[in-house]
């Protein structure tokens, strides 16, 4: 009984908390337990412009985030096994990307490459990058054309990420989650550059 009580007491206390630091968020907003479920009130109240920015802002904190740890990798470990942890990672978190995009956008079972058209702008690293997407020959073409990591490493002194491997990596299953038929092409990531117009560009086709 007193665990319980001193666990009420706890929750209790986190919950004025809550309302102390918010008008929007008030005590009854707050359900325990199970994880804090407060009220989006505060998202709400923000214009669209706002929010645009919110997003923004976090699109760049996600890819500083990728940065941080896989910079900490790098420096312990060295390239070779930050890239494999890397690679595991962006094998398997791009599916899940994929299939939260498609619900949210509403598309069905194989919407092709107007289906992937309308995903990869959704992307967080899309969001955060400057990028454009174009049709050449019933071909989807993506192109990063100021990639935040690589003018981030430039900007330390640090050699470039050698990103061809990880955006395969990436790529592949964020397709195959959005439509299994879909066939991605590398055109030009480092250290295989081809396109000195853009840090990477990947082709996307249909399998007949």
């Amino acid at each position: 009984m007193a665990a319980q009580d001193s666990t009420l007491q706890d929750q209790t206390a986190v919950a004025s908390m809550a309302a102390a630091v918010s008008p929007c968020v008030g005590a009854e907003q707050v359900s325990f337990p199970g994880g804090a479920d407060v009220d989006v009130e505060q998202l709400r109240a923000l214009s669209k412009d706002e929010l645009v920015e919110l997003v923004r802002a976090y699109a760049k904190n996600l890819v500083a985030l990728d940065g941080v740890w896989f910079q900490s990798l790098e420096r312990e470990e060295g390239m070779d096994a930050a890239m494999h942890h890397n690679n595991e990672a962006w094998s398997r978190f791009p599916t899940s990307d994929a299939r939260r995009l498609k619900a949210f956008l509403g598309l069905g079972e194989h919407p092709g490459l107007e289906g992937l058209a309308a995903a990869l702008p959704y992307k967080f690293n899309s969001i955060a990058n400057h990028y454009d997407l174009s049709w050449e020959d019933g071909a989807l073409v993506y192109r990063v054309l100021d990639c935040r990591v690589q003018t981030a490493r430039t900007r330390k002194g640090m050699p470039l990420h050698p990103c061809k491997e990880t955006g395969e990596c990436e790529f592949r299953s964020f397709c195959a989650a959005i439509d299994d038929r879909i066939s991605c092409e590398c055109v030009s990531c480092y250290p295989d550059m081809t396109d000195e117009g853009c840090s990477c560009s990947w082709k996307f086709t249909v399998d007949a």
